[in-house]
C-alpha cells in the first residue's frame, strides 16, 4: 500500500520513483540571503509608487522573517488623494512629505518585541533617515548601538564602497558605518 502511495506521489512530481536523482537533495536551491533578498524584492511589488518600488525584510538569527515592509502612504491615508509626483513647484504636491519608506514599515510591522540582533534585507540603499531608524531599532540604549545594531544587507550584496548613490554620500555613509558597525558584507 505504501509503495502505491510512493509511486503516485513521484508521478505527481513528474519523476519516476526509481530515479536516482530522488535520493539526493537538490543542489540549486536558494541560499538564505538570496531568499530573503527575493522576499524584499517581492514586497517591493506591493508599492503603488510609480517611480520607486522598495521592499525590506527583517530576519532574526534563526532565519525567521520577523518584519516585512514596502514604501507607501501611511495606514488610513487614501493613496488616490495624496500625490505621487517626484517634483512640483510646491513640495506638498510631491510624495516626499507623505510616503513611509520600506525600512520604517518593516520595523513598524515587526511581529516580535524588538529587532535586536536581526538582519535587514533592503532592495535599495537606505536613506540617512532610515539608516538612523535602523540603528535605533537595533539597540535598547544609545550606548549599545555599536554592538547591537541590526545588519543591513544591500541590493546584490554591494558594500558601502560600491554604492553609487546615497542621501548621505559615500564618505558620510562610510563614517556612519564605521561609527555604528552594521556588519556589512
Amino acid at each position: 500500500m505504501s509503495q502505491e502511495i510512493n509511486n503516485e506521489t513521484s508521478q505527481l512530481n513528474g519523476t519516476p520513483a526509481s530515479d536516482p536523482a530522488q535520493t539526493k537533495k537538490r543542489e540549486d536551491y536558494l541560499e538564505w540571503p538570496e531568499y530573503f533578498m527575493a522576499v524584499a524584492f517581492l514586497s517591493a511589488q506591493r508599492s503603488k509608487d510609480p517611480s520607486s518600488q522598495v521592499g525590506a525584510c527583517i530576519v532574526n538569527q534563526e532565519n525567521k522573517i520577523v518584519g516585512i515592509g514596502y514604501n507607501g502612504m501611511p495606514n488610513g491615508c487614501d493613496d488616490d488623494l495624496l500625490p505621487w509626483a517626484r517634483s512640483a513647484d510646491d513640495r506638498l504636491d510631491t510624495k516626499y512629505p507623505y510616503v513611509c519608506h520600506a525600512e520604517l514599515n518593516a520595523i513598524m510591522n515587526k511581529n516580535s518585541a524588538d529587532v535586536k540582533g536581526c538582519s535587514m534585507y533592503v532592495a535599495l540603499f537606505p536613506c540617512n533617515e532610515c539608516a538612523k531608524l535602523i540603528i535605533q531599532a537595533g539597540s535598547s540604549s544609545p550606548n549599545e548601538t555599536s554592538s547591537s545594531s541590526i545588519l543591513i544587507l544591500l541590493t546584490l550584496g554591494c558594500s558601502t564602497e560600491q554604492a553609487e548613490y546615497t542621501h548621505l554620500g559615500k564618505e558620510r555613509v562610510g563614517a556612519l558605518m564605521s561609527t555604528h558597525p552594521l556588519n556589512l558584507p
